[in-house]
């Protein structure tokens, strides 16, 4: 059964006592008119499932509900529980599991519960978890279809900024790197409860099946760290302060793999990222 009813998430919060904890960075999505177009574009369908995190008043699970064969959605606030068995009730292929997406064991999950099925992931994120999130996602190399995303609109442009432009940071380089990412739609700040300072975006993270190149991640992504650590100065001294390698090497490495001496972190493409990570022999 999918109850298609009108859900009043206010009345239902207040009724349950429940407030807004700042310190998990809660801001529900209550728009009626933006959860919709949000499940339509994650891309599932009935023969498939969705791995939502954080439903919280569950405004968008129920949508994902009406175009996915099966939803999982992972909650981490208790309280919530209680609210969501009302919100939901009369979905049948919805499960609400209390956990951290941080810290479950996402293989065994998806083979719990979508095994053979295609999977797609969704979630409303707060800005303090957005890129903690984006990372364990991607590293995990779990085979989603998709993974679309609410957050920070200042977060979705960093995360979908192209390699070389001014927007882009550390994340942005392991976001090109495990996937390709686009922007769909922006959300204004109206659209939550409790309404935040700021307006969000939709994006969609399609990841690859393999990488753009074969490198030493570990070491690859410490030198992108190491870059962008100190935007202000050049690669250069950002890499030689951040790895603790002498200018001088650092340098010679930019040279021999063509990369201007002056640049700045936020100039470099992931190939040129890769060319000197070779060149200084990490």
């Amino acid at each position: 059964m999918r109850n298609n009813g009108i859900i009043n998430e206010r009345e239902i919060l207040r009724r349950h006592g429940f407030t807004f904890s700042k310190a998990m960075g809660q801001n529900f999505l209550v728009n009626p008119s933006v959860c919709p177009r949000m499940a339509a574009l994650c891309g599932a369908d009935e023969q498939g499932g969705v791995l939502e995190i954080g439903p919280g008043a569950g405004t968008l699970t129920r949508e994902l509900s009406k175009i996915a064969g099966k939803v999982v959605a992972v909650e981490l606030d208790a309280r919530l529980l209680p609210v969501l068995e009302e919100t939901l009730v009369g979905l049948d292929n919805i499960t609400v599991l209390l956990g951290d997406i941080l810290e479950i064991n996402l293989p065994a999950l998806l083979e719990e519960h979508f095994r053979g099925m295609p999977v797609h992931a969704c979630a409303n994120l707060p800005y303090y978890i957005t890129s903690p999130v984006v990372m364990h996602l991607l590293e995990s190399r779990l085979p989603f279809k998709s993974i679309t995303l609410m957050v920070q609109q200042e977060a979705a442009e960093r995360l979908c900024a192209p390699m070389g432009s001014r927007a882009c940071g550390a994340i942005t380089a392991a976001v090109e790197y495990y996937a390709e990412a686009r922007m769909l739609f922006k959300v204004s700040r109206g659209s939550f409860l409790p309404v935040p300072n700021v307006d969000s975006a939709v994006l969609q993270l399609i990841p690859r099946e393999t990488p753009p190149f074969e490198v030493d991640e570990a070491a690859f992504f410490r030198l992108v760290r190491a870059a962008f650590a100190q935007r202000r100065k050049t690669a250069a001294n950002a890499i030689s302060a951040g790895l603790g390698i002498e200018k001088p090497r650092v340098l010679a490495a930019m040279e021999r793999a063509n990369i201007p001496a002056a640049i700045r972190a936020e100039g470099m493409t992931l190939e040129n990222y890769a060319s000197l990570l070779s060149e200084l022999s990490l």
